[in-house]
């Protein structure tokens, strides 16, 4: 029985010749495959005089029990031996020799020819001529291997044609030998040998041969004719094993034919160049093996005119030149097909021929796969998998999977590949296995990704939909963990939990989401992830996974300086504002883009040395807590300190605001890229471009050069009252003061540099707002000089600036009150107040009061008025001056304004001379507090609180 099938079995491999290349004794492993790759590039021969092309096929090990299959299917028999052995001096040459041929005797019954190349032997016994032996120096001076071999294949050439003549020429007229496979020869004993039957089973099974011998020696044409003739004499007697391998015969002798690049693997073309073809354009490298395989196929003119011997009438011998060159004699590509699932029933009849089927539905399954039918040869697959072999070793067993994966892969099933592709990987952490293979394992596992729609890069799954089947992908993730912790890799462990949690987050229950991250933690905590690529020993490199589902961002808003701090162009005189990107005013064609939506300029500016903030939109996918550490920006640009935040989000939050802050040290453009973050121990940078439905005002702001900053306080208290400035300007601080009509009061502002900058530019201006009285003097008066003259104010330094408040309001008029009064029985001779001749003489009284709430009351007295104002602050210094900024800040100043004196009744004396009269005024003192009443020439009247006097 043959044991060890071969895997790698095309069609085109049974016209080659099998030649086995071992070392004999101690020969270094490097200068063993050295030798080896330079004799197996001589893989093809042309024959002397003759078109005829060999094909060499090379193993550096082959088991003998598939050598006694030999006279079945002739390319599976051992024909030529090359041994190569170090021997360094002349006493131990006899033993080497010895050792040579016990080597041939163990393939001895099939060897056509053999050679032994020693290296390292000088001296007389090197100078002797000799064929079957090779001497060199060294493995470094040896340039006549390949000529050597070339020889030896010619050796191998005139045996073979020898045999075939032999076989194929029997004049005599003796009885064809019965060729057997191993496991028959207990069947045929006591057999008539002189039976019709027998005779043709010997002659179908001997023309078989031929027919293999044919193929090997190059005449196709003729092959195709012995296997014919074999079909039809083996079918006559039901001898299905070997009718099966001549029905295979057929097969490979027509699929060299149609298919000249041949089945096993990826090929170059090959092209005819004047009846001869060249070496490198057959080159075919076997995934998996050790050799290389170059197929010819004999010229076309060497087909149309080759000639068959005259062959004798005993059934072996006759005639067929007649059927040279007829299309009967090629299978059509269907038919190859049909033939080799007739061929696999046959040997599916015996126990004993599993590895012939399974190597023929491989065979078939490749010329399917060139053919593009890969549902027929999905069916010879799921044949093959079936097939009972001996029980196999666990490397078996993965090279059957493999092989079997890719084979599935050649036909376009991919996902059945990665399935057998991962029984592979399985079964190489098998726990049969002492020492079991993890990183064989994990090679495997990485190779079935494909197949499952998976990749190792997040970025193929931030877009779109997800592909392939979410529950057999983190199934695999998961397998990719393990074998990664077994190989004692942490860091390889973090990247595919971290992709699995990235990924396959949508798809993973509130327990997953639980398990997954404690067991990322965990891992973490010896080897936190980082956002380096991790090559692998292959050279595979295996990207970052930064998380940026955790936490999710929905938007990011770059956010201009406070009020009081944001910086002001100091106006050009020549107004050279305009724009020049485009000459026109305006253009329909915008173009649209997330780039350009990226790059667009903030029509703000941040400071240098100022704290910038930017404001991102995030939510919690998790059903647990979310602690989010050392979250901060990332920059280009300018350079720019990032001040981390740290951050616990709710579980399953909803839109939750965090700002980030950070201080630009340089000037120019600086563009916010994304942002940084450290959850469960992994370190994630998160790129804006690579999060699609994120939404931003831009992310482009220039930075100018630093400005100092001005804080001021007051002498006075802060004030409930906001005002709101009609240019929309924000007020940094309101302040309060309460004074009696006429009464003046110092407010004492100081000026503190708390920036890094010299402050060196000051004006002060003041504004009266939400006013409609009519103000008499000045209301705000200061002397800018005496501040000026400690400037430049200093970092850290202080200065005091006064501004004088004097209040002169109307208080008349206020017809609720004097309604009060002139009810006091106190009665002279006059027009009272609210007469209508008053209201004509002052005629900018308003009917409604002020404060309709307060005044409707009889008797209230607290008729207030009020008087708001802004003083602005415009300052300037350092670099930021020397472009031409400023800053703006402001103060608000509200003032109550009490009543102090009324006059309640007017009334005049008869005049006692032409030159002066006398007007009585009753004066009344609203206040609680006494006050004095000058009047122009006269003495000082003192009031009392609440007195009122004539």
């Amino acid at each position: 029985k043959m044991s060890v099938p071969d895997y790698m079995q095309c069609a085109e491999d049974h016209q080659t010749l099998l030649v086995v290349v071992q070392p004999i004794g101690i020969v270094p492993e490097e200068s063993f495959f050295r030798i080896y790759k330079r004799i197996s590039a001589v893989s093809q021969v042309s024959v002397r005089d003759s078109q005829r092309v060999l094909y060499i096929r090379y193993r550096h090990h082959y088991p003998p029990e598939n050598n006694e299959w030999g006279d079945f299917q002739t390319h599976r028999k051992v024909v030529g031996l090359i041994t190569i052995t170090d021997c360094s001096s002349a006493k131990d040459w006899p033993q080497t020799f010895e050792k040579f041929h016990l080597q041939k005797e163990m393939y001895g019954s099939t060897l056509y020819d053999s050679r032994l190349f020693v290296f390292g032997l000088q001296g007389e016994i090197a100078e002797q001529p000799r064929t079957d032996v090779a001497f060199y120096p060294s493995y470094d001076e040896c340039e006549s291997v390949e000529k050597r071999i070339e020889d030896f294949i010619e050796s191998l050439f005139i045996v073979l044609e020898s045999k075939r003549l032999d076989r194929a020429t029997d004049k005599s007229g003796d009885k064809i030998p019965l060729l057997c496979v191993p496991f028959e020869k207990k069947d045929f004993v006591g057999l008539d040998t002189d039976s019709r039957h027998y005779k043709k089973r010997c002659q179908g099974r001997m023309r078989k041969h031929v027919g293999d011998l044919c193929l090997q020696a190059g005449m196709l044409q003729d092959s195709l004719v012995h296997y014919h003739m074999a079909v039809e004499l083996l079918r006559s007697v039901n001898d299905f094993l070997w009718l099966g391998a001549a029905l295979e015969g057929l097969c490979s002798a027509s699929v060299i034919y149609h298919y000249p690049g041949g089945t096993g693997g990826k090929v170059g073309s090959r092209r005819a160049q004047g009846g001869s073809l060249s070496a490198e354009a057959g080159n075919r490298h076997r995934p998996g093996r050790d050799r290389i395989l170059i197929f010819f196929l004999p010229s076309a003119h060497f087909l149309s005119c080759f000639v068959l011997g005259a062959l004798t009438s005993n059934g072996i011998n006759a005639d067929t030149s007649a059927e040279i060159g007829r299309a009967k004699n090629c299978l059509s590509p269907e038919d190859i097909i049909d033939k080799y699932k007739e061929a696999i029933s046959y040997y599916g009849k015996y126990k004993n021929a599993g590895v012939i089927e399974l190597e023929a539905c491989v065979k078939a399954v490749r010329v399917l796969a060139i053919q593009k039918r890969s549902m027929e040869a999905s069916e010879f697959l799921q044949n093959a998998v079936y097939i009972n072999l001996r029980q196999l070793s666990e490397e078996e067993k993965i090279q059957r999977y493999s092989i079997l994966s890719e084979l599935y892969e050649r036909i376009g099933f991919h996902r059945k590949s990665a399935f057998f592709k991962r029984i592979a990987a399985m079964q190489c952490a098998a726990p049969s296995i002492p020492e079991p293979g993890w990183r064989a394992c994990y090679k495997l596992l990485l190779e079935t990704l494909p197949g499952y729609s998976l990749s190792l890069d997040p970025k193929d799954f931030s877009k779109g939909t997800h592909r392939g089947w979410a529950a057999v992908q983190m199934r695999l993730l998961h397998e990719l963990v393990y074998a990664s912790r077994r190989m004692g890799n942490p860091a390889l462990c973090v990247r595919h939990l971290s992709f699995l949690l990235q990924t396959m987050l949508d798809f993973l229950s509130d327990q997953e989401k639980k398990d997954v991250t404690q067991s990322l933690e965990s891992y973490t905590a010896k080897c936190p992830g980082t956002m380096e690529f991790i090559t692998l020993p292959d050279g595979l490199k295996l990207p970052p996974v930064p998380f940026t589902k955790l936490p999710i961002v929905r938007s990011v808003k770059l956010l201009n300086l406070p009020t009081s701090l944001r910086p002001h162009k100091m106006k050009s005189l020549l107004g050279q504002n305009v724009s020049t990107k485009s000459p026109f005013i305006y253009s329909p064609i915008i173009a649209h883009s997330r780039g350009e939506e990226r790059s667009k300029k903030i029509d703000f500016q941040w400071v240098q040395g100022d704290v910038c903030e930017v404001q991102l939109m995030v939510y919690n996918p998790m059903p647990f807590e979310l602690r989010v550490e050392n979250m901060g920006l990332l920059t280009t640009g300018v350079e720019f300190e990032s001040l981390p935040a740290a951050l616990s989000l709710p579980a399953e939050s909803g839109l939750y605001p965090v700002t980030l802050v950070g201080v630009p040290q340089t000037t120019g453009q600086i563009t916010v890229n994304g942002y940084h973050t450290s959850v469960f121990g992994v370190f994630s940078d998160c790129l804006l471009d690579n999060l699609p439905g994120v939404k931003t005002n831009g992310c482009t702001v220039e930075v100018i050069p630093a400005l100092p900053r001005l804080q001021i306080s007051t002498s006075l208290p802060r004030s409930a009252h906001t005002l709101q400035p009609s240019s929309g300007d924000e007020i940094s601080t309101n302040v309060s003061v309460q004074l009696y009509n006429g009464e003046t009061q110092q407010l004492i502002i100081k000026l503190e540099n708390i920036g890094t900058e010299p402050l060196e530019k000051l004006e002060v201006t003041a504004k009266t707002v939400n006013t409609k009285e009519k103000l008499y003097g000045d209301f705000l008066s200061w002397k800018l000089e005496d501040t000026l003259s400690q400037f430049p104010l200093k970092p850290g330094k202080i200065a005091t600036f006064t501004v004088n408040i004097k209040v002169k309001l109307d208080f008349s008029c206020q017809e609720n009150l004097l309604q009060d009064l002139s009810d006091d029985g106190i009665s002279v001779s006059g027009l009272p107040l609210s007469s209508p001749f008053r209201q004509v003489v002052k005629p900018r009284v308003e009917t409604k009061p002020i404060n309709p709430q307060e005044s409707s009351k009889v008797g209230d007295f607290s008729h207030v008025k009020t008087l708001e104002a802004i003083l602005n602050f415009k300052y300037s210094g350092g670099p930021g001056h020397v472009e031409g900024y400023y800053r703006n800040l402001s103060l608000g100043l509200h003032v109550e304004v009490e009543p102090s004196v009324f006059f309640t009744r007017v009334s005049t004396l008869p005049a006692t001379s032409t030159r002066q009269c006398h007007l009585l005024l009753d004066v009344f003192n609203s206040t609680e507090h006494e006050l004095t009443i000058s009047a122009r020439n006269n003495e000082d009247l003192i009031l009392h609180a609440g007195e009122c006097q004539r």
